[in-house]
């Protein structure tokens, strides 16, 4: 995460569990000419219009007092979506029992991708159930974790 996520988590998350919503992640990245500050929160029953823009007003002047941006940006506030990467603990622990689709950095017993059941993590690994089996990747190995989109 660099400094900028960084600051902007510090600051969004006591003030999404205050309006009770989660902090999902914080991005900031430059595509073309322009930045984006992108703020992901969730709520159980689901993120409506109405949470993001009561976010947005409520983050907005914390980010024009502390200035952790110097340049203009977009500040877009939204959910993440269905395909967006699994990353904390509290992401996994939400989607125990569904299936995921994981890539490692090199091959694992041959392969680099999987899809499978989520079944438990810990700091150190993740199981999942693909096809009766059952799969224990480092947690170190994984690029990428996210929901299976099976249609």
């Amino acid at each position: 995460m660099n400094r900028i996520e960084s600051i902007v988590t510090d600051i969004s998350k006591p003030l999404a569990e205050e309006m009770g919503l989660e902090l999902v992640d914080v991005e900031y990245l430059k595509e073309g000419d322009s930045s984006y500050l992108r703020i992901y929160l969730y709520k159980e029953e689901g993120l409506s219009l109405d949470d993001c823009q009561d976010f947005t007003k409520a983050i907005n002047p914390i980010l024009d007092e502390k200035d952790p941006i110097p340049e203009n940006y977009f500040l877009e506030v939204s959910s993440p979506g269905l395909d967006r990467p699994l990353k904390s603990n509290r992401d996994l622990e939400r989607n125990i029992g569904k299936d995921v689709e994981i890539g490692t950095y090199a091959p694992v017993d041959g392969r680099k991708n999987f899809v499978g059941e989520l079944i438990s993590f810990d700091d150190e690994e993740i199981i999942i159930k693909e096809s009766e089996e059952l799969i224990k990747l480092k947690r170190k190995d994984i690029s990428k974790i996210n929901l299976a989109i099976i249609f």
